[in-house]
């Protein structure tokens, strides 16, 4: 019990209360469930899609003005890639890419299928050009950890690197590579495949905070 509520107090005090009653049951459940594991310390990371998601938040009015915004983005992004997985979070967005449909295993060729995705993906991005999109790679734990360490890399940066040549400018990208180091399932036969995965955190930019600061934001 006191551990329960250690980690519900946890991700109250770093994500905030409006952040947590926007991630879905399943979110809310690798974060709690995961007691002292691997996936709490991925989640509260500053530097991870969560953290940024959290780090991100402005609140108040500005705060729902850019929620409205992200509410849009997420509702373009599900209808142009519904075999990926959109949750609005705090005043950002998390989009997961199916991981089936991504690599082949020990590779960082995107795949036909794949490079679909991220083609609708980045139509929508461009729509939006005052977000910014952290992109992060995960393996699952088969193999060397500085082999799957080196493979998220290069998985992160091939992603990366195919928006910058549908048209995403450079600096609105950021790039970051954990290997097996941020599990968001249980790397069993049943989930390992999920892990490996690239993760997307959509947030607002500088100007989409200034403009929303002075209500200016549409």
């Amino acid at each position: 019990m006191k551990k329960l509520i250690v980690l519900s107090l946890s991700m109250t005090l770093f994500f905030g209360c409006g952040a947590i009653q926007n991630m879905n049951k399943q979110q809310q459940g690798t974060i709690a469930g995961t007691a002292g594991g691997a996936l709490l310390g991925a989640a509260v990371s500053k530097g991870s899609v969560w953290g940024i998601l959290a780090g991100a938040a402005v609140g108040g009015v500005a705060g729902n003005l850019i929620g409205k915004k992200m509410d849009a983005q997420a509702r373009e992004l599900t209808q142009a890639v519904p075999t990926a997985e959109v949750n609005r979070v705090g005043e950002g967005i998390n989009m997961t890419f199916d991981s089936t449909l991504a690599f082949k295993i020990n590779s960082s060729e995107l795949s036909s299928s794949y490079l679909k995705d991220l083609s609708a993906a980045a139509q929508v991005f461009k729509s939006y050009p005052d977000t910014n999109i952290l992109i992060e790679g995960h393996t699952d734990d088969s193999g060397a950890a500085e082999y799957n360490y080196a493979l998220s890399e290069k998985r992160a940066k091939a992603v990366s690197n195919y928006f910058i040549s549908q048209g995403i400018s450079s600096s609105r990208l950021t790039t970051k590579w954990y290997g097996e180091t941020q599990p968001k399932y249980p790397n069993d036969e049943a989930n390992r495949e999920k892990n490996r995965r690239v993760e997307l955190a959509i947030y607002a930019n500088d100007e989409m905070v200034d403009e929303a600061k002075s209500g200016k934001l549409d």
